[in-house]
C-alpha cells in the first residue's frame, strides 16, 4: 500500500533490486488467525544485533550469503530455483507444499474424509505462518542481505545476475517465510504421516525440474530453508527461526480435535 511508510535507520529494511518495489502486503500479520491466539503468540528472538563490525554476527552472516552465492555448485543454484516459489514464476510456497500433500493423500489412496482433514491441518498451519511470519517481519524490519552486502562488503555485488530468476522479494528479511511454511507444513505432514515418509515430490516436473526424493518431510524442509540462502535472499539465521516458528505455529493447529481424530 501507498500509505504504509516503512522505519528508516541503520539495519532496516529498504526496497531492493531489481524491481525496488514497495514494501508487500506489510499488515498481513495483522489477520485473525484460525489457531494462533495471537499473530505474536510465535514471535523469534531478535535477530543478531545490526553491526558493520567484521567480527560481528551481523557481518559473519553477511559474508557467509556473499561467499555461498560467489561460489554455488550448479545442484546448489537448482535448489535455490526448485524451492523459489515466485508466485509470477512457479507455484507459491504453500502452493508447493498442498502440491506435496496432494500427492501423498494420492499415493496413499486417502478417503475423503482424510483428505478434508490433511488440507485442514496444513491449510491453516499455512495461513497462520504466514500470519506470524509477516507480524515478525515488519516487527523486526531487518535488513536484505543484497543491501548489507553493497553497503558493507561489495558494491557491485548483484545476487540476482547469479541466482536469475530467484530475486529478493519486497519486504523484510527476517525470518524466513519459505522457511516458516516449509516448517509448519512438515510438522503438520510428519504427525499425519510419520517422521520418517519418504516421498518423491513431483509437483515441479511441469517445471522443467527432475523429481526430488526425500527420506522425510523434514529432511524437504530443510532444503526449501536451506534454498533462500542459496539464492543470496536469507541469512541463516532467518531460515533456522523460520522453521522453528513454523514448528511452533503447527503445534497449536495440532492441539484442534478433528471429529475424524480419536
Amino acid at each position: 500500500p501507498r500509505t504504509y511508510q516503512p522505519p528508516q535507520g541503520d539495519g532496516l529494511w529498504v526496497a531492493t533490486p531489481p524491481k525496488y518495489q514497495r514494501a508487500l502486503q506489510p499488515w498481513w500479520g495483522e489477520n485473525r488467525p484460525f489457531a494462533l491466539p495471537a499473530p505474536d503468540a510465535c514471535l523469534p528472538p531478535p535477530p543478531p544485533a545490526f553491526s558493520t563490525d567484521p567480527s560481528s554476527d551481523e557481518y559473519a552472516e553477511a559474508w557467509e550469503v556473499y561467499t555461498t552465492v560467489q561460489n554455488l555448485t550448479p545442484y546448489q543454484r537448482d535448489t535455490a530455483l526448485y524451492w523459489a516459489d515466485d508466485a509470477t514464476l512457479t507455484a507459491t510456497p504453500p502452493g508447493h507444499s498442498l502440491a506435496i500433500a496432494t500427492q501423498v493423500l494420492r499415493e496413499e489412496s486417502a478417503t475423503l474424509d482424510q483428505a478434508a482433514e490433511v488440507y485442514a491441518r496444513v491449510g491453516m498451519a499455512l495461513a497462520d505462518a504466514f500470519i506470524a511470519c509477516w507480524d515478525a517481519k515488519f516487527h523486526y524490519n531487518r535488513i536484505r542481505p543484497i543491501t548489507y552486502i553493497q553497503r558493507y562488503i561489495d558494491p557491485a555485488w548483484n545476487a540476482t545476475a547469479i541466482t536469475d530468476p530467484v530475486y529478493t522479494p519486497p519486504f523484510p528479511e527476517y525470518p524466513s517465510g519459505h522457511s516458516t511454511e516449509a516448517g509448519a507444513a512438515a510438522t503438520i505432514l510428519s504427525a499425519i504421516f510419520g517422521d520418517d515418509y519418504a516421498f518423491t515430490d513431483r509437483s515441479q516436473e511441469r517445471l522443467g525440474f527432475a523429481p526430488r526424493t526425500y527420506a522425510s518431510f523434514w529432511e524437504a524442509a530443510r532444503e526449501a530453508a536451506e534454498s533462500r540462502l542459496y539464492g543470496g535472499i536469507h541469512y541463516r539465521s532467518a531460515n533456522e527461526q523460520g522453521l522453528e516458528q513454523g514448528v511452533c505455529v503447527a503445534g497449536y493447529v495440532e492441539q484442534l480435535q478433528f471429529k475424524s481424530s480419536p
